[in-house]
């Protein structure tokens, strides 16, 4: 059995690529300092508790479970604490980043699938985005992502290494079978909040500007169920090798939704009324975001299976309400 070191693997996203990479066969081995990770979501395979800073640390997990890849998720990934603290997200995001890959050199492993953003495009002159499209980031997060692309392309040129970038939209939803799902503190993403409203009324969910060039005024972004890009992180990985150099791929759907269209989904799946307020909009969100996904199925082979926003709000909404 292949093992795969997962940096970030007790994360919302990288404990559903640790559940996809067991059920392909693979031994996930997860990295994570636990800063914003859940212990209970490492299931699929042995834990490390680290921060990827420590070179010293990283080789020695390297050279005692010699994985044939990494898959690396661990970052800080809140956009607005970016703005405010932008020195955590060079810290962790980029110099941790370079301590990966120096003790990925070190010990030999030459294969890297990176999780990365569509907030490398900062706002897109052209929707859907496909992956040409300009990289101009315009926050602290979004350019730590695109450092790491940029560092991962002269990784490639100079040592010869494998690398695959997945600019995720809006990663959402949560395991089908209900072993793992979303929960961050605090939470920023518009689904579970617009669930949690439902929950705890006296704490409706914001709705940031409604008077933009959309058909309903609201912002209209591009879901993908976290499954689907689990899925294709493990396809990266099974075509990746030490001399196909650096690829990206857009991972969405390529058809958007708006924050009312969620709004009244999980109204309909919960068959409870969301609790809503309004207000301004905010700096940098782009009326709308949407993937261009045709790389990743014509070169991956990728189909997202999941992603119906029915089904993704279903999957979010069980695992908010289970027992």
């Amino acid at each position: 059995m292949q093992t795969v070191l997962v940096t970030g693997g007790a994360g919302y996203i990288g404990s559903h690529a640790c559940k996809a990479l067991a059920a392909a066969g693979y031994r996930p081995v997860t990295f994570d300092s636990l800063v914003t990770g859940n212990r209970w979501a490492v299931r699929w395979g042995p834990f490390e508790h680290g921060d990827i800073r420590d070179v010293g640390h990283l080789a020695g997990v390297l050279q005692a479970y010699k994985p044939v890849a990494i898959m690396h998720f661990a970052a800080s990934a809140y956009v607005g604490e970016s703005a405010v603290d932008p020195e955590k997200y060079y810290s962790n995001n980029v110099a941790g980043t370079l301590s990966l890959l120096r003790a990925a050199r070190q010990c030999g492993v030459g294969r890297i699938v990176f999780s990365s953003t569509c907030a490398t495009y900062g706002e897109p002159q052209q929707v859907p985005v496909p992956e040409t499209a300009a990289q101009v980031p315009i926050n602290p997060y979004g350019r730590s992502k695109l450092m790491i692309e940029q560092m991962l392309q002269d990784y490639v040129r100079a040592y010869g290494m494998g690398t695959t970038a997945l600019r995720y939209f809006n990663a959402a939803g949560a395991d089908p079978e209900g072993e793992i799902g979303e929960e961050h503190a605090p939470e920023t993403h518009l689904i579970p909040l617009v669930l949690q409203s439902i929950l705890q009324p006296e704490k409706p969910v914001t709705i940031f500007g409604i008077d933009y060039p959309t058909p309903d005024g609201t912002c209209v972004r591009d879901y993908t169920h976290v499954t689907d890009i689990a899925a294709a992180h493990v396809l990266a990985l099974q075509t990746c090798n030490g001399g196909l150099g650096f690829r990206a791929f857009n991972l969405g759907t390529g058809a958007g939704h708006s924050v009312r269209q969620i709004i009244e989904t999980a109204e309909r799946v919960s068959g409870k009324k969301v609790h809503a307020s309004f207000g301004p909009r905010r700096a940098g969100d782009p009326a709308a975001l949407v993937a261009d996904p045709t790389m990743a199925r014509r070169e991956l082979g990728w189909q997202p299976r999941r992603s119906e926003l029915h089904e993704i709000i279903g999957t979010a909404w069980a695992w908010i309400t289970r027992p």
